[in-house]
């Protein structure tokens, strides 16, 4: 039987007041809290399986209601997850659900956030995100990110701005999510993260970690370099393998 283990965490950091991180791993949720270490989940591969996180907007209120609403909204929604059009569909649902909560308290006015994720069902894995939270696939030679980064192509704000969120406006904006997939192929494995470890550790010591570590271990030294290299955000990660 084939299945996929996914071991994820989330942490505040050395430097944030409040984790405005969540995580989605099929219906367990993570809502804007912390885990002291990472915990690992087996599913057979059959039912859609998502994997997601959600970063919510730094600056903006209600970082954290907004990742929690949205994934929440995934854990519910994922075992309906197929194809490209369902999940473009529900980022879509995502994103109306948090300008709908933002308009009924004025204090929530532009909340938003970031996804990116995986889909796992029979066939295929589907990757998606929206912003720049991030998903790499592990390749033989090192990692290659599969997500697309919502970022300016250039210039010294890119790091800090992010062209795409779900929510995060005065006024409705729709979104155009990413989603690219590929057939299921057993001995695969995948990392799904926040800006939290991806600005701050080096992509080619994330793929040494990857490439030396497996499930919990492989969580737990990637959070570990990321708190080495100041901790200076919320650290949500969730390392994903596909095994018989």
């Amino acid at each position: 039987m084939t299945y996929v283990a996914v071991s994820g965490l989330s942490h505040i950091g050395l430097v944030r007041d409040n984790n405005e991180d969540s995580l989605v791993v099929g219906p367990w949720t993570l809502c804007a809290t912390a885990t002291e270490s990472p915990q690992t989940l087996v599913f057979p591969v059959g039912t859609p399986v998502v994997v997601a996180v959600a970063d919510g907007l730094g600056g903006h209120p209600a970082g954290d209601l907004a990742s929690s609403l949205v994934v929440r909204l995934l854990a519910r929604a994922g075992p309906c997850q197929r194809g490209e059009d369902e999940i473009r569909e529900i980022l879509q649902e995502c994103n109306e659900a948090v300008y709908a909560a933002a308009a009924d308290s004025p204090q929530l006015m532009t909340m938003g956030t970031t996804v990116a994720g995986l889909v796992v069902t029979e066939e295929q894995v589907l990757a998606f995100n929206v912003g720049d939270s991030r998903v790499y696939r592990v390749v033989p030679d090192g990692i290659e990110q599969v997500s697309v980064d919502d970022r300016p192509s250039d210039g010294v704000l890119s790091r800090h701005t992010v062209l795409q969120t779900l929510g995060g406006s005065q006024e409705f904006s729709a979104v155009e999510p990413h989603v690219t997939g590929a057939p299921l192929s057993t001995d695969s494995r995948y990392l799904v993260c926040s800006d939290g470890l991806s600005d701050e550790v080096p992509t080619d010591e994330v793929a040494r970690i990857l490439h030396e570590h497996e499930d919990g271990r492989a969580a737990f030294e990637l959070w570990k370099a990321a708190i080495e290299a100041g901790g200076r955000d919320n650290i949500t990660l969730a390392v994903v393998r596909l095994a018989d």
